[in-house]
């Protein structure tokens, strides 16, 4: 054969190998053996702030410190809050006082004097009846004159009105106050009462405490400075729960379930591994990010989880590029 007749059949078999090569690129075979992937550390940072607005009078921390749930990070300067509060207080006790009076009723001393003004009244009429009834005889016989009589019957009038009037003010102190008017009474005192909590909350909020173990990563506001609710002052790197965060190729996704034990391995201390199990796993498919190392292509499809450390330390640290060893005695087969 000639050498011409060579070159077709080894054109061939290098477009073969090489299409076998990128196919095998492409499409890599499952790990053989423990399943390995590569991830980073994952901490959570939460940005801390006051509730309500004020001028920093202090900060507690500085970064790098770590802190303890409940630890006093900074204050506020309380002046403002506590003149609210007291001034609230000031209209509750006020108010408590209202409500006291109208459950309480008319007391005994009102009550004999609404019954005096009453006799008193009882007597003014009766001597006016008696005057008009004795110028009407005295007009008949023209001891007395007409205008006389009309003058005795306007009295007369004005002694029944007043009567009448004392009546009614002594039926209203024997009745005591209105259901109407203690309801309001009680309703006000209730807003009251939820005025005075609002401000307490409002004074408690002036401090803030840390949420849960963890360090300080930045003060981002200095004391003197007036923030608004809701503006962070400090950030802070939390503790606990510490988790990494790695890929896995679809083809080995069979091979990681929820809970499965793993073993993290980090580059300055290869000698001393954490433990953890898998947690989170990523129900899509997303490219490969660009900071995963894995033998896959770039542009392969993998999905994401996160492996929960049990016995997290300072060695941890946020984006700490990580190895991850999955156990498999446990796995689920598929």
């Amino acid at each position: 054969m000639s050498p011409k007749r060579l070159i077709p059949p080894l054109i061939l078999i290098a477009a073969a190998a090489a299409g076998g090569a990128w196919w095998w690129h492409a499409h890599p075979a499952p790990q053989d053996g423990p399943l390995v992937v590569n991830g980073n550390v994952d901490i959570r940072q939460v940005d801390l702030a006051f509730k309500v607005e004020g001028q920093i009078a202090t900060m507690a921390v500085q970064e790098g410190d770590r802190v303890a749930p409940g630890d006093v990070l900074a204050t506020l300067d309380t002046g403002y809050f506590l003149d609210t509060l007291d001034l609230a207080k000031a209209r509750l006790a006020a108010q408590e006082a209202t409500v006291a009076k109208l459950e309480a009723g008319n007391r005994p001393q009102e009550i004999a004097r609404a019954r005096a003004d009453l006799a008193e009244a009882d007597a003014e009429l009766a001597n006016t009846r008696k005057t008009f009834d004795r110028l009407q005889e005295l007009v008949k016989t023209s001891a007395a004159s007409r205008q006389a009589v009309d003058d005795a019957r306007g009295a007369l009038d004005q002694a029944q009105a007043r009567r009448k009037a004392k009546a009614e003010s002594l039926d209203l102190a024997l009745a005591g106050t209105r259901p109407e008017d203690i309801a309001a009474a009680r309703a006000t005192l209730k807003a009251d009462q939820a005025t005075v909590a609002l401000a307490e909350r409002r004074l408690a909020d002036a401090t803030l405490t840390a949420p849960a173990a963890g360090t300080i990563l930045t003060r981002i506001k200095e004391p003197g400075t007036v923030v608004g609710s809701g503006t962070p002052v400090l950030a802070l790197s939390v503790t606990d729960p510490v988790w990494v965060r790695a890929y896995v190729s679809g083809l080995d996704l069979g091979r990681i379930h929820p809970g499965q034990a793993a073993t993290v391995i980090t580059d300055s201390h290869p000698d001393r591994p954490y433990h953890g199990q898998v947690g989170f796993i990523s129900p899509t498919a997303e490219f490969t990010p660009k900071t995963v190392e894995t033998k896959d292509l770039r542009t392969g499809l993998v999905y994401r989880f996160r492996v929960v450390i049990a016995d997290a330390d300072e060695g941890l640290r946020q984006g700490m590029p990580v190895t991850v060893e999955l156990d498999e005695a446990g796995a689920k087969t598929h």
